[in-house]
């Protein structure tokens, strides 16, 4: 797994659309990275989401296609039991898979179903205007809550990662902040082994990644880097929150 400097293969030579400061750019690398790693670029279909990744079949060296808002599990499923030896992976916002998709993310694993779900959290609805999300923290605003997210009418922002965990059908789940190098390397690490867990036919494997909005936070890209630290780190805790042995599956 050391890392690579020149371009990986999995990733297409064109100009991303993303904000500057945004971290989608970074989190593509990763997995483009995984693909080149594990050789499964040539059988690896990966499912766009409704939000700002919307376009991620222009960065892929593989074949992409596009799911309704909140059902990239539910397409990912379809094609993986229809051809189990494809790779297919999920790609979604906190948006598409924690509001309108929560069905379709929560059955998905409890299923185990034998894909990879890597999902970008910025705390808030980006493509769309900035409306809050369900992981929008306590007190943030946003173009929905121009007041701040309100425990009484708008509850707790949801932590996708611990529920997830506890389903039986899910072999990897973990988060990680794209921020600092340190935790990008630890983020690279749990992706290259979620594409593992999935060609070792091991069930259900989620990547949660804490990344910056500066557009829709109202923020400079070095402020909304300080952010996930001072702020969203606090409340959605790193780590490895579940990881199963080879061993279980034999």
């Amino acid at each position: 797994m050391k890392p690579v400097f020149s371009k990986p293969k999995a990733l297409n030579d064109a100009v991303m659309h993303y904000c500057p400061g945004c971290g989608h750019g970074v989190v593509h690398r990763l997995v483009g990275e995984a693909l080149d790693h594990f050789d499964i670029l040539d059988r690896t279909v990966g499912v766009a989401p409704v939000g700002c990744a919307v376009l991620m079949y222009d960065y892929f060296n593989c074949d992409i296609i596009e799911a309704p808002h909140g059902r990239p599990p539910a397409v990912a499923t379809g094609m993986k039991r229809s051809r189990p030896d494809l790779i297919i992976f999920a790609y979604q916002g906190d948006g598409d898979l924690a509001s309108i998709g929560l069905a379709e993310i929560v059955h998905a694993a409890n299923r185990g179903e034998n894909v990879t779900v890597i999902f970008v959290n910025n705390t808030v609805y980006g493509m769309t205007g900035g409306q809050m999300a369900p992981t929008t923290l306590l007190g943030q605003q946003t173009t929905t809550s121009p007041y701040g997210r309100n425990l009484n009418t708008d509850g707790y922002p949801i932590r996708m990662a611990e529920m997830l965990a506890t389903l039986e059908g899910t072999s990897y789940v973990a988060r990680h902040a794209i921020d600092t190098p340190a935790n990008i390397l630890r983020a690279r690490k749990s992706i290259f082994r979620a594409f593992e867990m999935q060609v070792k036919d091991m069930g259900f494997s989620f990547v949660e990644l804490l990344t910056t909005c500066p557009t829709n936070w109202g923020m400079s890209s070095r402020e909304s880097i300080r952010r996930i630290k001072e702020e969203l780190i606090p409340y959605f805790p790193l780590g490895v929150f579940k990881e199963k042995e080879v061993a279980d599956y034999i």
